[in-house]
């Protein structure tokens, strides 16, 4: 016997289907239309995935990009699931590059000065929620800053806020006369508070998550990178199997790591095009040039 809450909250098509003698019938008929699906987007990427105007693609495969451009300049011909965006926070950084083991040609973004931020996020917000496809999810990363600029931009946008997460970490940055910073904000966004994807991790899920930051003792660094554990969490929340990741302020890679690592397909965008280098060691890729641009 079929229950009848479930029947509710299908469609009519469906409906007639479960009501027949074999309700192996229906979750045949569902898995085509998710096959279906993916097979369309995946024409979509073959016919041609994005236009850029200036930048270099980096094809892993045929489900995972790289863009080495501005995202501005980036024009996405299928909605994403999901897009995760750790953008930079405005702070104009001023400290010893080599303190952090850190070079310029390495570090994994490009700053916005300060009075430029409110329009920089703005236009990313507004370019994300675009690229989004209306039961898809955001996850944005803020510093506290900039942060009233960041939600400005979210409401602007349309944009509903599902979460505001608190990342813990360690090792903030040394201060005399005001309390170490050891945080950062963390934005569950979403189109449709009554259709998303959320993926409940454990039985019951905090708003305060304590995760290590990388830490590479004598290694040269990119500067912000995020652990692996927090973007996979975020990733394995709010997407499935199969889905479309963007990151258009991709960064040293780790998004499109976890999303090779999740079998989720993946678009990174990057506007600088020295961070190859990183991007590739961070992936294992010993792949020849970059392609052409696609325009």
């Amino acid at each position: 016997m079929v229950n009848k809450s479930f029947l509710r909250h299908t469609s009519l098509t469906d409906k007639i289907l479960i009501t027949s003698p074999c309700i192996k019938t229906y979750l045949l008929h569902q898995r085509k239309i998710r096959e279906c699906r993916l097979c369309r987007d995946h024409r979509v990427a073959r016919k041609g995935l994005l236009k850029c105007e200036s930048g270099n693609i980096l094809k892993i495969d045929d489900d995972h990009l790289i863009v080495f451009d501005d995202f501005r300049n980036v024009k996405l011909n299928v909605k994403a699931d999901l897009i995760f965006a750790d953008p930079p926070f405005g702070i104009e950084f001023k400290g010893n590059l080599k303190t952090y083991n850190r070079t310029p040609d390495a570090l994994s973004y490009v700053e916005v000065p300060r009075e430029d931020y409110p329009r920089f996020i703005k236009e990313l917000v507004e370019w994300c929620y675009n690229s989004l496809k209306d039961n898809g999810s955001m996850w944005l990363i803020s510093g506290w800053n900039n942060l009233r600029w960041v939600l400005d931009a979210v409401e602007d946008a349309g944009f509903k806020q599902l979460n505001h997460v608190i990342w813990k970490y360690q090792f903030g940055v040394y201060t005399r006369k005001r309390f170490v910073t050891s945080h950062y904000h963390l934005l569950l966004l979403v189109k449709d508070e009554d259709d998303y994807t959320f993926n409940k991790p454990e039985h019951y899920p905090e708003d305060v998550w304590i995760i290590k930051r990388p830490y590479h003792h004598g290694e040269e660094t990119a500067g912000n990178e995020l652990p692996d554990e927090l973007v996979e969490r975020c990733i394995n929340v709010s997407s499935k199997p199969g889905d479309l990741v963007v990151d258009p302020v991709l960064g040293s890679g780790t998004t499109m790591k976890a999303c090779l690592k999740l079998n989720r397909r993946c678009i990174g965008i990057e506007v600088n095009p020295r961070l190859e280098k990183r991007i590739r060691e961070k992936l294992k890729l010993n792949r020849p040039a970059l392609t052409n641009s696609t325009k």
